[in-house]
């Protein structure tokens, strides 16, 4: 009896100083961090105002900013005196790869979160909802999707909303020709050149992309929406440690309004290169999800 009370004790005091364990040791991501003195930040080149690049090269944005804070909160959990901040360009086509090869911790830029993605990366509290629209030329009798009928539109290679619009150009019979883009600066190009006769992508991105042209008043943003897309900074799907931290930082960035300072840096007032504002106040898709912020997406 003796001998199995002692055992018992002993499994307990392994339990309770297993648990006592600082997270930092249970996650692969945190701990490269701690080792390294660097997170790396995977970030887009032209995805305004969420993240992007200045003709200095500089990546900027509003998921670069929310990345920022979070890399903060990183720093505070381990008790480090100072983290680098590395970056890494990505496209639309390897941006996921890039977190689920171990290349970057963190994607911040104008991600979807969706089933499909779920299986390879995680994601955390959405930053923007937005949804599926066409980029026309301002002179374009074109309003809705069914218009492109016969018509040339392009979308950006490994997006949603090329998937959206290829689903539905079949299932619907439209007609549609539909080409990739490598990146949306070259799909914009291609709609003001009349290559193409719209671009398919968020709208806010859209706005963004538009406003960042040599004259906006060329192009306008039409159509309903094709698809909701909630937009969210991505992650390693196998490091729960590396994630309640993340969601944590995103959780309290909303609570305290920081996250509301921070958007309406991006979206309410000028913003670089050319300060132009884009003029998008908060959507009430956005404002009733940060009621309950969670990084649980019905879709």
């Amino acid at each position: 009896m003796p001998l199995i009370r002692t055992s018992r004790a002993a499994l307990a005091f392994v339990a309770a100083m297993s648990a006592a364990v600082p997270a930092a040791h249970a996650g692969a991501t945190l701990d490269r961090i701690k080792q390294t003195g660097k997170i790396t930040i995977a970030h887009r080149e032209s995805s305004v105002p969420f993240s992007y690049v200045l003709p200095d090269r500089k990546p900027v944005g509003y998921a670069v900013d929310l990345c920022l804070k979070i890399a903060e909160a990183v720093r505070k959990k381990l008790d480090m005196k100072a983290i680098t901040p590395e970056y890494l360009l990505v496209t639309p086509a390897n941006r996921i790869a890039a977190v689920a090869d171990g290349k970057a911790d963190l994607e911040c830029g104008s991600t979807t979160n969706n089933a499909e993605r779920r299986e390879k990366v995680a994601f955390t509290v959405p930053h923007y909802i937005t949804g599926a629209r066409y980029l026309v030329r301002a002179d374009s009798p074109i309003d809705d999707l069914a218009q492109f009928d016969h018509r040339t539109l392009v979308s950006t290679k490994g997006t949603t909303p090329l998937k959206a619009i290829d689903q539905a150009n079949r299932e619907r019979l439209i007609g549609i020709r539909i080409v990739e883009a490598p990146d949306h600066a070259k799909a914009v190009e291609m709609v003001e050149k009349g290559e193409a006769d719209g671009f398919a992508m968020d709208d806010v991105l859209l706005y963004g992309l538009r406003a960042s042209r040599p004259d906006p008043g060329k192009l306008k943003v039409v159509g309903k929406f094709l698809t909701i897309e909630p937009l969210a900074i991505v992650l390693p799907k196998t490091d729960p440690e590396f994630k309640k931290i993340v969601d944590d930082e995103m959780k309290r960035l909303i609570a305290t309004r920081e996250a509301h300072a921070i958007y309406e840096r991006w979206f309410a007032r000028p913003i670089p290169p050319k300060n132009t504002a884009l003029d998008l106040p908060m959507s009430y898709l956005l404002k009733d999800f940060w009621k309950y912020p969670t990084d649980q997406v019905p879709y």
